[in-house]
C-alpha cells in the first residue's frame, strides 16, 4: 500500500471507489455520515455519496431533516466508507458547506420522477402517524405536478464535506492493518502512517 502515500488523497479515493464499484454487490457509494447537534450529541446514519472532486464529498438531503438541522447548528461532519469485499475503509473529516443552487438543481433533475415527488411529500425526520399518510402526501404531489416537470423543493439541497483529514485503511493479516492519513496543509496535503 506504499502507493497510498503518493500525495493525492482525492485521486486515491477515486481509484478505491472505482474498485469498490466493480466489487461491492450493493451501494459502493454508501457512507456513514456523522453529525453533531447544537448540544454536542453525535448521530450517524448511512447516506449515498453523489459526487467527489477536489472540492470535497457531496450528498443531498432535506435541509429540515435531522442531519440538515445538525449541520446548520454545527457545520462539521465525518464520513466513513466501508467496502467489506475489499477489506478497506476510508474516513473523512472536515467542515461542511451547502452546494450551490445550480449544482443542487442539476443533481435533482437526475432523480427519478417519484423520487423528486417524494422530496416534496416527505417531512423527513418528523413523526409519521402511518404509511397511508405518506402515500396520501405523495398522491397529492402527483396531482399538483401532473403533466409538469417537478422542480427542486426550496428545503432540499446538497452538502459538501471539505476534507481536512482523509484516512485510508487496508486490512492486514493478524490485525496488522495498513493506515495512511492525509492532513490538509496550506494548498496541499501532509501524509503520515498510523499504527493499526
Amino acid at each position: 500500500m506504499d502507493d497510498m502515500s503518493s500525495g493525492d488523497p482525492i485521486a486515491l479515493f477515486q481509484d478505491w471507489l472505482a474498485e469498490a464499484t466493480a466489487a461491492e454487490p450493493n451501494d459502493p457509494t454508501a457512507m456513514c455520515l456523522a453529525t453533531i447537534d447544537a448540544a454536542g450529541r453525535p448521530s450517524a446514519r448511512m447516506v449515498l455519496l453523489k459526487g467527489v472532486d477536489l472540492r470535497g464529498f457531496a450528498f443531498y438531503t432535506n435541509l429540515d431533516s435531522r442531519k440538515g438541522l445538525e449541520i446548520a447548528a454545527n457545520p462539521f461532519a465525518a464520513l466513513c466508507f466501508h467496502w467489506k469485499s475489499l477489506r478497506r475503509q476510508v474516513r473523512v473529516e472536515g467542515p461542511v458547506e451547502t452546494v450551490g443552487d445550480d449544482e443542487a438543481d442539476r443533481y435533482f433533475a437526475t432523480r427519478g420522477r417519484v423520487s423528486r415527488l417524494g422530496a416534496w411529500a416527505s417531512l423527513q425526520s418528523r413523526p409519521l402517524d402511518s404509511r397511508a399518510t405518506l402515500e396520501a402526501r405523495l398522491a397529492d404531489m402527483e396531482a399538483r405536478f401532473d403533466g409538469q416537470d417537478v422542480p427542486r423543493p426550496p428545503n432540499w439541497s446538497g452538502f459538501r464535506v471539505i476534507p481536512q483529514a482523509i484516512e485510508f485503511w487496508n486490512d492486514g493479516a493478524h490485525r496488522l492493518h495498513d493506515r495512511i492519513v492525509f492532513h490538509r496543509k496550506g494548498g496541499g496535503w501532509e501524509t503520515g502512517r498510523l499504527y493499526p
